[in-house]
């Protein structure tokens, strides 16, 4: 009895195991597909190499492309079931408008593209070739509209800021997901890229419109000021309303108080000494053309590619922008501090770079670089045997050094971030210079008109100093040295175009030549 028990608790143990597994089973199969999707379906990943040999145009982004379908395990990603994808469409549309991004270049396979998109009914099912040229074209877009030119070609350009680095393929999984990204400002570009990108619509708006004329120089005078009545001065008015100086146009060849107002604004903008006067040099800029203004607009769009909006992040920065000649202290990514500053000239050009501000030295030392005691000093010495005691010199082991005060020729005051291009920015005796509209005159390091304020800006939180105690150091005692407590990164960049806060577009000269070099690489022929 007690076997047969036993037999039958079997059995049922046995039965109930069995349904159980029947179930999971049947569970099993209803959670399962009831067929694969022909999408799903891995591509031969040989066919990479068979593209790329039919569109050599496209080679160098053969490696995105195979990362990108690693990482996709070699499926399609530009196709549903329907056919091309949402953003598929997205990004032919953007492709096409990529002089909207300040883009000229020839878009390669362009008839292909337009075939596939302009008979939509024949793309709906997946093609490995479509599959393939759009990927390709993405990362077309993304070198041309993210990132910029090669980073040796900035390199030779003499542009040493560090480059912004994303991956792109990681993007695409965002943009797939989400294409109206594409639309938003979300690339890791400079915001002052989409500013420029706004402005140069404004200046093609003029362009298409007829642009400007030129205003006559008259080589018989030197200068237009309030009073003044003349044909070129109703010239100048029509010049300044085209361009948003002015609110209206009254023709008038009067210079009067509308115009004078329109002037300032217009000198505020493109770094010029804010005064009513108007000198052959101003006229000389508003006859630029408006061609040529969009060149340069696009030319520093370009720039901005390159920087990564993260530098906007740092809770203090330092930028020095060359041909503004202007310095601004960012905190909290606020302007509390602007400042006029002199570059280096020409043949001592400032470099274009960055590094991390440590040190404020105060009295400091002037020690002679050994280009300038070559070439400057010891052929004074040999003029003048007292060269250097008037000069406040004296020799230090083997080099000369100009003793701390007021006629140093680092001022009070240097603010040292220690780099290899032996640059930073001081104070100076020469504070007319800083009067004046061109202020390219050093030997490569940066003069700052209001050093004693950015001391006081950069050590406003320190409790051992004030505005007091900073004067005094620069005034009395021997050079010292004071560390910052928190490192302040420097970038000192190069823009001949600059739109501000107010969406007011600036530009500046060109000083060392450079917008040239750079159009010239950018703009197929």
């Amino acid at each position: 009895m007690k076997k047969l028990f036993s037999l039958l608790l079997f059995i049922v143990f046995t039965l109930l195991f069995t349904l159980v597994s029947c179930k999971k089973k049947n569970k099993e199969i209803v959670m399962a597909p009831t067929r694969l999707n022909e999408i799903e379906i891995p591509f031969d990943s040989t066919q990479i190499g068979t593209f790329f040999g039919k569109y050599p145009k496209l080679k160098n982004y053969r490696g995105d492309v195979e990362q990108l379908y690693r990482k996709h395990e070699f499926h399609y990603i530009w196709f549903d079931k329907d056919g091309l994808n949402e953003f598929a469409g997205l990004l032919y549309s953007k492709v096409n408008s990529m002089n909207l991004e300040g883009i000229e270049t020839a878009i390669p396979y362009k008839e292909k593209l337009d075939d596939i998109y302009d008979n939509p009914d024949d793309n709906q099912k997946a093609s490995i070739e479509t599959e393939l040229l759009s990927s390709a074209l993405y990362f077309f877009y993304a070198d041309k509209v993210y990132d910029g030119i090669d980073i040796q070609k900035t390199k030779d350009l003499g542009w040493f800021l560090p480059r912004k680095r994303q991956s792109y393929v990681s993007y695409l999984d965002s943009l797939l997901i989400n294409p109206a990204l594409i639309n938003k400002e979300e690339k890791g570009v400079l915001k002052q890229y989409f500013l420029l990108k706004d402005v140069l619509q404004e200046y093609r708006k003029i362009e298409k419109k007829g642009g400007w004329k030129a205003i006559a120089l008259d080589p018989n005078v030197k200068s237009y000021k309030p009073g003044d009545s003349a044909a070129a001065v109703a010239q100048i008015r029509t010049r300044l309303f085209i361009t948003d100086d002015m609110s209206s146009d009254s023709k008038s060849a009067v210079y009067d108080s509308e115009l004078a107002t329109g002037i300032l604004k217009f000198k505020k903008r493109s770094g010029n000494t804010l005064n009513k006067t108007i000198l052959p040099e101003h006229i000389k800029y508003m006859n630029v053309s408006v061609a040529e203004r969009i060149k340069t607009i696009m030319v520093n769009m370009e720039r901005c590619r390159w920087i990564s909006n993260d530098i906007t992040k740092s809770k203090e920065l330092i930028v020095v922008n060359i041909p503004a000649y202007e310095l601004t202290f960012f905190r909290d990514g606020e302007p509390e501090l602007r400042s006029k500053v002199v570059v280096g000239k020409a043949m001592h050009k400032t470099v274009i770079f960055s590094a991390p501000m440590k040190y404020i030295v105060f009295r400091p030392y002037w020690n002679v670089p050994t280009s300038i005691l070559k070439k400057e000093i010891l052929p004074a010495i040999e003029k003048n045997p007292n060269y250097l005691e008037e000069h406040d010199m004296e020799w230090k082991d083997s080099y000369v050094r100009q003793r701390p005060g007021p006629e140093n020729s680092l001022g009070l005051v240097k603010f040292l971030f220690p780099n290899s291009n032996a640059i930073y920015l001081h104070d100076t005796p020469s504070k007319s210079l800083f009067g004046k509209e061109d202020r390219a005159f050093s030997h490569g390091c940066i003069r700052v008109a209001k050093p004693k304020e950015l001391a006081a800006i950069i050590m406003k939180n320190d409790p051992k100093w004030n505005p007091e105690k900073i004067e005094t150091a620069m005034h009395d005692g021997e050079e010292y040295w004071y560390t910052l407590k928190n490192k302040i990164p420097v970038y000192i960049g190069y823009f001949t175009a600059w739109v501000d806060t107010e969406g007011v577009i600036h530009f500046y000269e060109d000083v060392y030549k450079r917008d040239e070099t750079l159009a010239t690489l950018l703009f197929d022929k």
